[in-house]
């Protein structure tokens, strides 16, 4: 059950900067809506929330956000039907993984009636800036941190969750080149790989330039343990298609749940596409590739949906992927797409509408 409307108070910006936007040239998160979504948790109860002007919030500079990372994300996006409809994909995915991360950093629980009013309200508002389905999406980043200003190592007592939105264009990533990397690691068993701190993030950066000046675009991420076995891709899930069969690493605590990874599974099996949820070794992927039957590789997650990897550095072996008609990637993007635009029936119940 949603929170009444009349339980946080709008301030509508003066004038919309909608009109100045470009909607055919929308770099990935770096064009921001008018409004923003803003509550506090102070005192044991959440209180404060409101929408005002996208724009600058104060904090302390001695917070855990900034000094102990204590701070997570969650990024979905909204794209437009053809009758017009603004449709949600699977924001319930995203606000129970929100609150899993809450619970590992010891933040308090994100209320599923604050959330879903908020995103209500927000996007509804912002209708204006959610583009054509031709064009792209509409990006929603819902961030959590905490605003205690002690120094001490423990548990804050004041949290902020602000919800922001950004149009983002049709994501083409051009080719994908990624290699293997012993030299980083990106979770170990019992670290914070299946959630989402913002941490996770920054400390992939070095690990991405390196890769870069190599020639590739970002990393395959090996286990920590004995380097070998694949686990994700820069900051994407990722799959492989050896011999007809789709192949993807089980979760087991270091591998973040994507909800674009949940879903390839599903439609996966409603294409009747083999799929295995198995650990897949360097040496399997680089086996398969020495005698042919490894067809594809590619990431997935919510900037890309689907993304063809073209070139893999397994461990010095230099792999080529030649674009196949009617490839599985292909074929998963396209039924992706076509639920989340509402060309192709929401048959498992993703969408929400605003």
């Amino acid at each position: 059950m949603a929170l009444s409307t009349e339980a946080f108070p709008i301030t509508r910006v003066e004038a919309s900067r909608r009109s100045s936007v470009d909607f055919d040239d929308l770099p990935f998160g770096s064009v921001w809506s008018d409004h923003m979504f803003v509550a506090d948790y102070e005192d044991g109860a959440w209180r404060g929330a409101e929408i005002r002007p996208f724009g600058p919030v104060e904090l302390y500079p001695s917070c855990k956000a900034l000094q102990y990372a204590v701070s997570l994300f969650e990024g979905f996006k909204a794209h437009k039907t053809p009758s017009g409809e603004c449709v949600v994909f699977r924001p319930d995915m995203n606000q129970k993984r929100l609150n899993r991360t809450a619970d590992r950093l010891v933040m308090p629980e994100v209320p599923r009636d604050l959330f879903f009013a908020a995103l209500d309200e927000l996007i509804d508002l912002d209708r204006a800036w959610l583009p054509d389905a031709d064009q792209g999406a509409l990006y929603i980043r819902p961030s959590y941190f905490c605003t205690d200003p002690s120094l001490q190592v423990n548990p804050g007592s004041s949290y902020r969750l602000v919800i922001m939105s950004s149009p983002v264009g049709l994501y083409f990533a051009g080719e994908i080149g990624l290699v293997t990397t012993r030299e980083f690691v990106r979770a170990f068993p019992g670290g914070t790989g299946d959630h989402k701190p913002s941490g996770n993030y920054g400390a992939t950066l070095r690990a991405s330039v390196v890769a870069q000046e190599q020639g590739y675009q970002n990393v395959i991420w090996l286990d920590g343990i004995e380097h070998r076995y694949i686990e994700e891709c820069g900051v994407m899930n990722m799959f492989f298609v050896i011999d007809g069969t789709a192949l993807t690493p089980p979760l087991g605590g270091t591998i973040l749940p994507g909800v674009t990874r949940d879903s390839a599974i599903q439609l996966l099996a409603d294409l009747d596409i083999p799929c295995e949820v198995r650990r897949i070794s360097v040496e399997e992927v680089q086996a398969a590739a020495s005698d042919g039957t490894l067809e594809e590789a590619f990431g997935c997650g919510t900037a890309a949906t689907i993304a063809p990897i073209h070139r893999l550095g397994l461990e010095g072996q230099e792999v080529e992927l030649e674009h196949r008609e009617n490839s599985v990637a292909d074929r998963l993007k396209s039924e992706l797409h076509g639920i989340q635009t509402g060309t192709i029936e929401d048959r498992h119940g993703w969408l929400y509408r605003i």
